[in-house]
């Protein structure tokens, strides 16, 4: 499962990971209207599974039916899953600008330091065409 989960993470995921949990929440909201006697709107609905999602629990609303007592079970171990998800999507985002700069600034190095080594060979063959000197006796 986490395998699975870990190709949807990442800064190109963000926005479908978000539209992911938009249409679960509808689906939720959908479920606890049709589930819970308490919930007199679609709209309330809504409420219930974002307060059930998010784990916030207010408690304006909350689950009295045990068809509707499951399946907040199962909107809370889903609310997580894509909590995290979207969470590791939007820190994936900045690692990916940190990793940019890093890898042009590496860049730049590598650039500088082929400089040098070009600068390096043209005196090291600059040395070898010379003529040597004789030593100095004393």
């Amino acid at each position: 499962m986490v395998t699975l989960a870990v190709g949807y993470v990442g800064p190109h995921s963000l926005a479908p990971m978000c539209g992911v949990s938009l249409a679960m929440l509808v689906i939720a909201g959908g479920g606890f209207y049709w589930l819970e006697p308490q919930v007199h709107s679609f709209a309330d609905g809504l409420w219930l599974a974002f307060t059930t999602g998010a784990t916030v629990g207010f408690g304006d609303i909350v689950p009295s039916t045990p068809a509707s007592k499951v399946f907040a079970v199962f909107i809370v171990l889903l609310g997580y899953a894509l909590l995290s998800l979207v969470t590791a999507s939007i820190a994936a985002l900045f690692v990916g600008e940190d990793e940019k700069l890093i890898r042009r600034e590496l860049h730049a190095d590598m650039r500088l330091l082929l400089r040098e080594i070009g600068s390096l060979r043209a005196e090291i063959a600059e040395l070898r065409r010379a003529p040597a000197d004789p030593p100095v006796e004393s």
